[in-house]
């Protein structure tokens, strides 16, 4: 499916698939407020972190109603859905998969129905000992192959105890990546892996709490933050107010690429907004890979902010060179073969008087496969570019993730096996210069062993089981 995002990816070239974004959570313990209206919202807000399904699950302290769909956060939800789900707390989920097909069955939140109560679960990140916890199911308990729903039946099979204390017993014994906002009739609760590979907040509305992937979700509801969930850490919400309990050591891991392409710029991650940790960015990359040229042009609008820190650093112009197209969404009927060959042109046209006769830099913020850029080249040359000087704000991607982005497989991304110099020449570029590792690290702020760098470095922070890895583990395994 086409993602809406804004991004050049496989909705024009199915071959050079961008780096797909983990999901989004949001949950809200609020009384007396509209609570399926502000998930909606702060789904709304982290759209950018899944666009295939979405999810809202309300109770009103009886019963818990779940409304799922395929599709983005405005088409599944309208005035009259929301209207229906009405009660005092709520989570949502906005996806992209990471295991599973993107399937209805697969759309989150999770429910798990027993005799004395439901439990609904959303889950952003990806578990790496699916195989392991989905063997103490009983056979036919699940329709769906994610690791979220192994996760929401095993919660929810032994009510003996309170969910608060059975998460507990079970998380630590959970592996990967995992920010989980889940829900019994009455309850909230929020949970973050001892890594805290991806992020989580918590925010307070005037009647009541908030917790979400990203501060920028606060924001749309009115929330203010409060702190980030701990690494390791377990919130209960209820009318008692918010309770803590530590299941794990926090040992941070925090995933490096968020800060490269799938926070919000709007966001706030450990103290330190994104966009400007992405024009430091590049300002690095201007003092790392320095080019005599006329003019600095961002790939929109994923490179926009760490062109503005290379223009800034270096002193060279910077322009509007590319235009984007924003209305090439999902719902953008699928290209004849024709217009298929004028590939990103749908999304991306160069702006002839601004770039011909120009020495150009051209700022991105990864590269996957290569298709996308080896096109933006070519369609610049072809707008008369003098020369075209390609600049990346992260280091070479050459590792796939097992933590929550569906990156490729290391055999299908280009730095997995071409030299930095191949793949210049690939793209036809008369240079090519990435942000080097240290570099991108120190503008985050952050100490470099409290990142997982996995995907530049093949360094996993969490021992990774090659057979019991891959987006479909349990399908494979049914």
């Amino acid at each position: 499916m086409l993602k809406g995002d804004g991004r050049l990816g496989h909705d024009l070239d199915p071959n050079d698939r961008a780096p797909q974004d983990a999901c989004g959570v949001f949950g809200v313990w609020a009384p007396g407020e509209e609570v399926s209206k502000l998930t909606y919202y702060g789904l709304y807000a982290l759209q950018h972190r899944g666009q295939e399904s979405a999810g809202i699950a309300v109770s009103e302290g009886s019963r818990i109603l779940v409304y799922k769909d395929m599709g983005l956060v405005a088409q599944v939800f309208d005035e009259s859905v929301l209207g229906t789900l009405r009660g005092h707390l709520a989570i949502g989920h906005c996806r992209y998969s990471t295991t599973g097909s993107s399937v209805w069955e697969n759309a989150q939140p999770t429910l798990s129905s027993t005799e004395i109560g439901g439990l609904a679960l959303a889950h952003n990140g990806n578990l790496i000992n699916t195989p392991e916890l989905a063997q103490r199911l009983a056979p036919g308990s699940t329709r769906a192959t994610t690791d979220t729903e192994v996760l929401t039946t095993l919660l929810a099979q032994d009510r003996t105890r309170s969910v608060e204390d059975s998460a507990a017993e079970l998380l630590p014994q959970v592996k990967g990546a995992y920010s989980l906002v889940f829900m019994d009739e009455t309850t909230l609760y929020a949970a973050r892996d001892p890594q805290g590979v991806r992020p989580m907040v918590l925010g307070r509305l005037e009647r009541g709490w908030v917790v979400a992937s990203e501060t920028a979700a606060l924001d749309i509801v009115g929330a203010t933050f409060v702190r980030e969930i701990e690494p390791g850490e377990l919130l209960t919400i209820d009318e008692r107010g918010v309770r803590s309990r530590r299941f794990a050591l926090a040992e941070p891991k925090g995933c490096l690429f968020e800060y490269v392409y799938l926070a919000r710029p709007d966001t706030t991650i450990a103290g330190r907004g994104v966009q400007v940790t992405r024009v430091e960015v590049g300002r690095v990359l201007a003092r790392e890979h320095p080019v005599e040229a006329d003019l600095v042009i961002p790939t929109p609008e994923s490179g926009t902010p760490a062109a503005v820190g290379y223009a800034q650093e270096s002193g060279i112009p910077y322009g509007q060179g590319l235009v984007k197209n924003s209305y090439v969404g999902r719902t953008f009927i699928q290209p004849s073969q024709t217009i298929r060959q004028l590939g990103i042109r749908l999304k991306l046209n160069p702006l002839r008087e601004v770039v011909e006769g120009k020495r150009l830099v051209v700022v991105d913020d990864s590269i996957v496969r290569g298709n996308t850029q080896r096109a933006i080249v070519k369609m610049l040359r072809e707008a008369g570019a003098k020369e075209v000087h390609v600049r990346i704000s992260s280091p070479p991607v050459a590792w796939p993730c097992f933590y929550g982005i569906d990156f490729a497989t290391r055999a299908e991304l280009i730095a997995g096996s071409l030299t930095i110099e191949q793949i210049r020449a690939s793209l036809g570029a008369d240079s090519l210069g990435y942000i080097s590792l240290e570099g991108l690290t120190q503008a985050t702020t952050i100490p470099a062993d409290r990142l997982c760098m996995a995907c530049f470095t093949g360094s996993y922070p969490i021992p990774i089981d090659q057979d019991n890895v891959g987006k479909f583990v349990l399908e494979s395994k049914a």
